[in-house]
């Protein structure tokens, strides 16, 4: 039950995260966000609660965790009284404050969600506005509970990673939960999720109407920029957990082959993950131990450094919501090479910014065709700038919290009476 993952799955947990509040964000975007701040008081939203499966110092945190993190801290600097609720960090404090929000980590992996709905139920309707529920693989079923206003972040169907992730009969019952017993109990409540080509399979895949859907993109942090020091030789990086759903052998069979046409290709593999020995093995297999570097995790310096001498980033995920580490390549100036899954399909704009591929001799091409072209990779990389330039954490979060405060206020509404404005229907 992995999500899709930005940047914080790699890096030292021993160093805190710098202020999400970057020059990048641009000063109108915070000053809307601010603005909105002030219209939430007013409307009565003030008090929110982010429900997660993890947080954001877990060892296992990826992009779902440092999406949370990244609006939590925009939310709080507008005004927004935001609380976080996770299961434990094992090794850390029950409550911790972050950028202006507090985080409290208790419960157990799995025993956090009995004791979320519990908690949710003792909760008296006037010690809380609104709940974000995160559903990342495992919904906290919060429509059967929460007596609040509620939105849901679901960055992207799990479907095959149950399999991935545990032993058949769980994986069943975690694909069934997802797919048939949860969707019926969530369509009175809206969704953000990532991407458009998210949406349409959450759509196809969960049966939930598309006006439910809203799509707001992840951002970047403004320390993603263009920089000197691209590296001599064809270089190629990858960046993301070393768990079963990222590919990551898949990615090192078709580096193999690539280097046949490009001799003098390196690659990086940034991450952590319990599949390490089975990307290890890869790595053996093909005798490439001299030319991919398994890096493990890395602070964020080194990580935008890696970035900026990238000569392509490549992602060889089966689901994403978006792909972070795509566009903040896309911000150091570094075109992708990435499967045509949904989350990447937006990421990616295909022959614009980076190259989409659906089997590994695609891959292969792919690779070899940026890695040999300097036309196409310049080409790539001005295109991955401009992607990369309207995206950002205040406009992300500002984004959502006008889909939170529509929905506020459509419920102070039906509370009072008040007919809702018509709905098209799909």
């Amino acid at each position: 039950m992995h999500a899709g993952r930005g940047p914080a799955e790699m890096l030292d947990r021993a160093r805190p995260l710098a202020s999400p509040l970057h020059r990048a964000d641009g000063v109108a975007a915070r000053t809307r966000l601010a603005e909105l701040g002030a219209r939430a008081e007013e409307a009565g939203l003030q008090r929110v609660r982010l429900l997660a499966w993890r947080d954001l110092d877990d060892p296992e945190a990826g992009g779902s965790e440092l999406h949370a993190h990244r609006v939590a801290s925009h939310w709080a600097a507008a005004g927004l009284d935001v609380t976080v609720r996770t299961s434990a960090v094992a090794g850390g404090p029950t409550v911790v404050r972050r950028n202006g929000y507090r985080a409290i980590r208790r419960a157990g992996r799995y025993a956090v969600f009995p004791d979320a709905a519990l908690r949710g139920v003792l909760v008296g309707p006037s010690e809380l506005d609104a709940l974000v529920e995160i559903w990342n693989g495992m919904p906290f079923l919060s429509p059967l509970w929460a007596r609040c206003t509620r939105l849901v972040f679901l960055h992207h169907v799990h479907a095959e990673m149950w399999g991935m992730t545990l032993p058949k009969p769980f994986a069943r019952i975690g694909e069934a939960l997802e797919r048939r017993l949860a969707p019926p109990l969530y369509r009175s409540t809206k969704v953000v999720t990532l991407s458009e080509s998210s949406r349409r399979e959450i759509v196809s895949m969960l049966g939930l109407r598309t006006r439910q859907v809203e799509v707001v993109p992840p951002g970047i942090d403004g320390r993603f920029t263009p920089g000197a020091g691209r590296s001599p030789v064809p270089l190629v990086l990858a960046v993301g957990r070393l768990v079963p759903v990222k590919r990551f052998p898949m990615l090192v069979e078709a580096l193999a082959a690539a280097r046949a046409s490009v001799p003098e290709l390196r690659a990086v593999l940034v991450g952590e993950g319990h599949a390490r020995p089975a990307v290890e093995a890869a790595i053996a297999a093909h005798g490439a131990g001299d030319w991919i570097e398994l890096r493990g995790r890395c602070d964020e310096a080194d990580l935008v450094q890696l970035y900026r001498r990238a000569w392509v980033l490549a992602s060889t995920s089966l689901r994403e919501g978006w792909g972070m580490t795509i566009t903040e390549a896309a911000a150091c100036g570094t075109p992708a090479v990435a499967t045509r899954i949904a989350g990447h399909a937006d990421a990616v704009e295909h022959g614009t910014s980076g190259l989409l591929v659906d089997t590994v001799d695609e891959l292969t091409g792919a690779l070899v065709a940026v890695l040999r072209d300097r036309l196409l990779r310049e080409r790539l990389r001005r295109g991955a700038l401009a992607r990369a330039a309207d995206l950002s954490w205040a406009g992300t979060a500002e984004q959502t919290l006008q889909v939170l405060l529509r929905e506020h206020r459509l419920r102070v509404r039906r509370q009072a009476g008040v007919p809702a404005p018509a709905l098209v229907t799909d």
